[in-house]
């Protein structure tokens, strides 16, 4: 804090027994230390106080970003709703159409392999683990 070097000290030492003289200089001493003590607890507090409020003003920066982000996420969600919501309100009036013969052909073509995958016996299986655990499994047998 303050560039005093060893020589400077002893030289106020050396005025201060002159000047106070050797009887009353302990009890200048401790008080001088008590008043050096409260005075850097003071400036301790004084610091913790600016640093708690620039904390809190962070805080409430970090809190209205937030709170921004959050009203921009939630009107777009909105958005989005409302859109869907008359997308099927447009489907729901449109009146409903009959599947063209392709489609219905198409329907049959699925079915008809779902049924097919379904049958296909075990032994049969399309993934090359499966078929080494199987050639394993006879292997052993």
């Amino acid at each position: 804090m303050f560039d005093i070097g060893f020589i400077e000290i002893m030289i106020v030492s050396m005025v201060a027994l002159i000047v106070i003289g050797p009887e009353r200089l302990p009890h200048v001493a401790r008080t001088a230390g008590h008043l050096l003590g409260r005075l850097r607890r003071y400036v301790s507090s004084v610091k913790n106080d600016i640093q708690n409020e620039i904390r809190l003003d962070e805080l409430k920066n970090m809190h209205t970003s937030i709170k921004e982000t959050t009203d921009s996420i939630e009107s777009s969600v909105r958005q989005e709703i409302d859109q869907l919501k008359s997308m099927a309100e447009t489907d729901n009036t449109a009146p409903p159409s009959s599947p063209t013969p392709s489609e219905t052909s198409a329907d049959t073509k699925s079915q008809a392999n779902t049924a097919d995958s379904s049958n296909k016996p075990q032994s049969q299986t399309t993934n090359p683990e499966e078929q080494q655990h199987h050639v394993a499994k006879n292997e052993n047998k």
